[in-house]
Parts: C-alpha cells; structure tokens; sequence
C-alpha cells in the first residue's frame, strides 16, 4: 500500500516548529524562499503493496505421518523448497529419527539422502533407510528432515544448513 508525501509540507512543517529560516547576510527578516516540492512515497492505505512470495528463502518441512515396516524400515516424505541461489553447491534432503525428544534430547538415526532441485519451486522428498541395531516402533517419533548445501572449502566440503523441520511425526505401520 502506498500513499504520497509532499516533502514540501514536512518542511513548511519543520519551518513552523523552528522558526523562520534566516536569509543572505545582512539581509532583514523577510519572507522565506520558496522550497521546491519533491515527492516521496511511502507505503500507506491508498494502494495495495505488489506481491511477493510466501517464502523467498529455502524451506523444509516433514509430513505429520511416516511408515515403519517389521523389518525396521523407515519412510519419511515431506516437501521442500529452495531459490536457485541457495545452490552454490550440491544441496540434499537429509532425514533422521531420534529414540527420545527434542526436550530432553535423543539419538539421531539418519536415513539415505536425496538431491535437492533448487529453482524455487516447491518439491516433494522422500527418504528411507533400515535401521539396524534400532527398535522404532509405530507411533509418535521425533523426526528432523534437513536442507544441507555442501560448500568448498579448500579441498573439503563442508555442510551449510539451509532449513530444518524437527517435529513428533506418527509413524504407521508398513509391509516390508
């Protein structure tokens, strides 16, 4: 939204809370010289502002349901979405389970993860993986799924967190 502001009337303004301004040198009090107007714009309720997206930056997000199968696998999915700027390196979707929560800390078991399409747009994920060793069991898990850019630096990449979504996510049951 806009409105529009004379920056004339901001100094005539000015002018009445200070004072008339003084002229040349020698010269007697008098009139002031005009002060061109200029014109300054500001958002205000006259016009709608343009549109802009939702989110201009990267952004993840886990889906509130997973699938574990008998065998200990685990499935997560969600969506994801990253501007082509942020892929100055490979980016992933990287995906883990903990055994605890977020408030009282957990263990993190990490899932495969997939390449990410950075060009702004949204994109579904889905990442598995086999927990050996691990009982997760159908029910409220803490889930965190993460955008990770991996930069140069000198000859070792190095991980940059774009996003991440870290949620109690129900885990169903599913046939292996």
């Amino acid at each position: 939204m806009r409105a529009t502001l004379v920056a004339a009337g901001a100094v005539a303004a000015a002018g009445a809370l200070l004072g008339p301004a003084p002229g040349p040198a020698g010269a007697a009090p008098g009139p002031t010289t005009p002060v061109p107007a200029a014109v300054v714009t500001a958002p205000g309720p006259s016009t709608p502002a343009p549109a802009t997206p939702a989110a201009t930056g990267p952004i993840i997000t886990a889906d509130p349901a997973g699938k574990v199968s008998p065998s200990g696998t685990v499935t997560l999915t969600g969506t994801y979405s990253c501007p082509a700027s942020s892929a100055t390196g490979p980016v992933f979707v990287s995906s883990s389970v903990g055994k605890g929560t977020a408030d009282t800390g957990s263990v993190r078991y990490g899932l495969q993860s997939t390449v990410a399409q950075c060009d702004g747009a949204p994109h579904a994920w889905s990442n598995q993986g086999k927990l050996s060793g691990v009982s997760i069991a159908p029910g409220p898990t803490d889930v965190q799924a993460t955008l990770v850019r991996l930069d140069k630096h000198g000859w070792l990449p190095l991980p940059a967190i774009l996003a991440t979504d870290r949620r109690q996510v129900n885990l169903l049951s599913a046939q292996d």
